[in-house]
């Protein structure tokens, strides 16, 4: 019985195996060849009496109602011209990362057909961790600055947010910024809600970026994975013992979906937890519910959560105590 069940399991694998490999070889022949523009040399390398030339060529990242005298100012600040020469160092040569996205949308396009080819912009902004690469219409923006790696001078944020100043989250950020228009936002403010929309950004990523692991999907050192594999039917089981999942408490979300250092049961197990548990169990239902159902990506994405968490047949898998 064993041998049979062994050998079962191999075909499943394989058929799934095939089933990626003519995904992939199908996305190799999607003819794509996306443009980048470097924004920030342009402007560090722009003499300030031809600052007109490069507000012809950039109007959009020149608003009305600055005056000259601000960019000016700012193409010769020295903290300024600090961080162009950090970002130089690492990014002088981008032909790697324009591989990467070309890559990424060529798998959008076999996903998406419709979806617009954007010009790729690359940027000097603020440090904002909350807008590291924004896709919108026709254009993807890419913030070079918080991609220089987790221990570099220049930050002075939380750990647990400079962990993912690391190249290896561009291609990820990126997704997550275009997959807001691709997902419809929680209808209520249910944990439930919330641990699904993220969950099919998640899947998302699963998707378009097959040669990323886990841990770059989400954001997570390896050992936080770890921690989630090990802890899962234990987090599923508090969510359910206390009644989460439909609860409309607006703590939960600080609790268990925002960024945060760690995840809040309230217990002695939160200094060891990563922050963010209600995402990744949401993207365990998801992931499950795409095993468990024939449906297409573009329709799992526009489903209600409470029909795809039924639908899903989630049941993590029990470990010991």
């Amino acid at each position: 019985m064993k041998k049979i069940l062994v050998v079962f399991l191999m075909l499943i694998s394989f058929i799934s195996c095939d089933k990626k490999s003519k995904v992939e070889k199908a996305v190799e022949e999607i003819p794509l060849s996306l443009k980048v523009y470097r924004f920030e040399k342009d402007f560090f390398e722009t003499p300030p009496n031809e600052l007109f030339n490069l507000k012809a060529e950039y109007p959009f990242f020149f608003p009305d109602g600055v005056s000259d005298s601000v960019w000016i100012s700012k193409m010769k600040d020295p903290l300024w011209r600090e961080l162009y020469k950090e970002v130089e160092k690492k990014y002088s040569n981008f032909d790697k990362q324009t591989a990467e996205i070309e890559d990424l949308f060529k798998h959008i396009k076999f996903y998406f057909p419709n979806a617009t080819m954007p010009k790729v912009y690359t940027v000097i902004a603020e440090v904002d961790h909350n807008t590291k690469a924004i896709y919108a219409n026709d254009k993807l923006i890419v913030a070079l600055e918080l991609y220089l790696g987790k221990d570099h001078k220049f930050y002075d944020k939380a750990k647990y947010i400079e962990q993912n100043f690391e190249e290896r989250q561009m291609m990820p950020d990126i997704v997550t910024s275009f997959s807001l228009g691709k997902i419809p936002p929680p209808k209520e403010n249910t944990l439930l809600e919330e641990m699904i929309y993220y969950g099919k950004q998640l899947y998302l990523k699963d998707e378009l970026l097959p040669n990323h692991n886990d841990a770059e999907k989400i954001g997570y050192l390896p050992e936080q994975i770890t921690w989630c594999e090990e802890n899962e039917s234990y987090i599923w089981r508090y969510f359910i013992e206390k009644e989460l999942l439909y609860s409309t408490d607006s703590k939960l979300p600080n609790r268990f979906i925002n960024i945060a250092p760690f995840s809040k049961f309230y217990l002695e197990i939160d200094n060891d937890s990563p922050g963010r548990v209600g995402q990744w169990i949401g993207w365990q239902m998801v992931r499950s519910f795409m095993k468990n159902n024939e449906v297409s990506l573009q329709d799992m994405l526009k489903m209600d959560a409470k029909t795809l968490f039924e639908k899903s047949k989630y049941k993590p898998k029990k470990t010991d105590e």
